[in-house]
């Protein structure tokens, strides 16, 4: 069968690796010039470190990642106020969990199909029509081509989910929340190992060190106002709302300049009924984005990419039965982490002095080993059990 995945980011290759696995003839678009490198550092745990295990990916994740000592907060004098051992996540996880820049995996996922999938860059799909036995696909290039199959892997943002299910909005679930990510070389101080949060009413600006003298820099705030502007808007809407804060926050501003690649965009989650219809189905962001509060997506994503390609395998390519499996697999366990999204929201923006003392209450309190191991435990938990197709 011909499958046509629209995505490169992370669910996109993982898909096209399993499918690839199984015989199946696929391809790549992106549109993108290349492949995407920036974006933050993510936490990679559960089902998508499982999956990324039998893709013998695991060696390179945890020699490019970052195994955390300390999740520290700190006042706008730069004083540690509150935090706690990072010991907690690898306890819960059994050490199966690693920190890591979202473009680091990105690029291992794809180097694994080592030129076997053909990839298209600087392209998408622009329209398409589907007939009894497949879709008709139209480029933006002007290029026309026929698939058995279409899965849109493409984000938040999904052209291919508004194509064939409808607006966005009615899929969207915006949260009040907008988030910026950068990076930069040579930025002082570092903090090997540590995550560091300055958190004020509202909003909450970090930062972590990794290798190389490079330094990530996360800005989550409170904004009711789900437009995101072009990047000079999205740049002056970040002065304005932390050009006057404390700790570090006009320097990492000032070096805002230096940063290449820009991550903004609003916190939303899709919340779907159906993942498919008819010949085209969703996955990763695209189908049940849980939102950058989750922390899961990219893991949730290559679980999705296993599953919905194990399941096209085991129906011999009846994609009406492996559409139906799929989502009544992954349904459940994207439900609860969408609803512990939510529990999870008031950490990066709490919304009074008295929310954000208890937050940091709460997080002294994580120091305690066997407070860590219930609190942590319970959400990092993924009550799903990954099928051996």
């Amino acid at each position: 069968m011909r499958v046509l995945i629209s995505g490169a980011g992370i669910a996109g290759p993982a898909l096209a690796y399993w499918l690839d696995h199984y015989g199946f003839e696929t391809t790549i678009v992106e549109k993108a010039p290349r492949l995407r490198t920036g974006g933050y550092v993510i936490d990679f745990w559960g089902s998508g470190f499982d999956v990324a295990q039998r893709m013998d990916l695991l060696e390179e994740i945890q020699r490019k990642g970052y195994r955390l000592d300390e999740v520290r907060v700190v006042d706008r004098t730069g004083r540690r106020t509150s935090g706690f051992p990072a010991a907690a996540f690898a306890r819960a996880t059994k050490g199966r969990y690693v920190s890591l820049p979202r473009g680091d995996l990105a690029a291992a996922i794809f180097a694994r199909l080592g030129g076997r999938v053909e990839t298209i860059f600087d392209d998408s799909i622009l329209a398409l029509s589907e007939e009894a036995d497949r879709v008709r696909v139209d480029f933006a290039s002007g290029v026309r081509r026929e698939f058995d199959l279409v899965v849109g892997a493409d984000g938040l943002h999904s052209r291919l989910r508004e194509l064939v299910f409808g607006p966005q909005h009615q899929f969207e679930r915006f949260l009040g929340y907008k988030a910026a990510a950068f990076e930069i070389d040579g930025y002082r101080p570092r903090d090997e190992l540590v995550y560091v949060m300055y958190t004020e009413v509202g909003q909450q600006a970090a930062r972590f060190a990794m290798r190389g003298d490079r330094t990530v820099f996360l800005f989550t705030f409170a904004d009711p106002d789900p437009d995101t502007g072009d990047l000079a808007a999205q740049r002056a809407l970040l002065r304005q709302r932390f050009g006057s804060s404390g700790w570090e926050c006009p320097a990492i501003l000032e070096a805002l300049d230096r940063a290449g690649e820009f991550y903004f965009d609003r916190v939303s989650q899709i919340r779907m009924n159906a993942w498919s219809r008819g010949r085209v189905a969703l996955v990763g962001d695209a189908a049940y984005c849980v939102s950058l509060l989750a922390g899961q997506g990219s893991a949730l994503g290559m679980a999705g990419a296993y599953i919905l390609a194990g399941e096209l395998h085991r129906a011999n390519g009846d994609y009406r039965i492996a559409f139906a499996r799929y989502h009544a697999l992954l349904g459940p366990l994207i439900e609860a982490k969408q609803e512990a999204a939510l529990r999870f929201a008031g950490t990066f923006a709490p919304k009074s002095r008295l929310a954000l003392a208890v937050r940091n209450r709460i997080f002294d309190l994580l120091s305690i080993g066997w407070i860590a191991d219930l609190a942590v435990g319970r959400d990092l938990a993924d009550r799903i059990e990954l099928p051996d197709y």
